[in-house]
């Protein structure tokens, strides 16, 4: 079954995550989850944890422990505030979060992201470039829909990936370092 990383931010649609993950659930992806440190307040991790089967992931693993999740077959980010795209495209890795997005460019892994930010945020200069070197990066970027738009953005990718249509195991890329 393809694992897929839902990686969320601290926005006001976080608590929609679980729609976002019984969405994906339904269409066949075995789902872990990565969440910002401030997002944790904006979840229910129980709940969440329950519905994926996996702990939410938020802090880097301690050296020998081992990694809790598979390796992603793809990555949506949902939603994806101002502060986690502009730090995503310009590279800086200072969470577990920001950590595997900037990974995944490297490994090739398919990755979509839902913004969700205010009028006034999207305004500033600084956002456009930001999603024009994501998409540079070949992120898909979903600007309008509910969370589960992204899911959209990756299903395509997915199956045209290398290896799939020889019946390759998903989840057994090297995948991102996950802390």
């Amino acid at each position: 079954m393809p694992f897929l990383y839902v990686v969320v931010c601290a926005s006001g649609l976080a608590p929609e995550t679980g729609r976002l993950i019984s969405a994906a659930q339904a269409e066949g992806w075995e789902v872990g989850v990565v969440a910002t440190p401030h997002a944790l307040g904006f979840i229910d991790e129980a709940a969440v944890a329950a519905r994926t089967g996996y702990p939410i992931r938020s802090a880097w693993r301690k050296p020998g422990e081992p990694k809790p999740l598979p390796p992603p077959d793809a990555i949506v980010v949902a939603p994806a505030t101002f502060n986690t795209v502009n730090k995503w495209a310009a590279g800086i890795s200072d969470t577990l979060a920001l950590g595997i997005l900037c990974e995944a460019y490297g490994l090739g892994v398919p990755t979509a992201v839902r913004p969700v930010l205010s009028a006034a945020q999207a305004a500033h200069p600084a956002y456009a470039e930001s999603l024009a070197r994501l998409r540079s990066m070949g992120v898909l970027v979903r600007e309008d829909g509910d969370l589960t738009a992204v899911l959209d953005a990756v299903r395509p990718v997915l199956r045209a990936r290398p290896g799939a249509e020889q019946g390759a195991e998903p989840g057994t890329g090297p995948g991102p370092a996950e802390g």
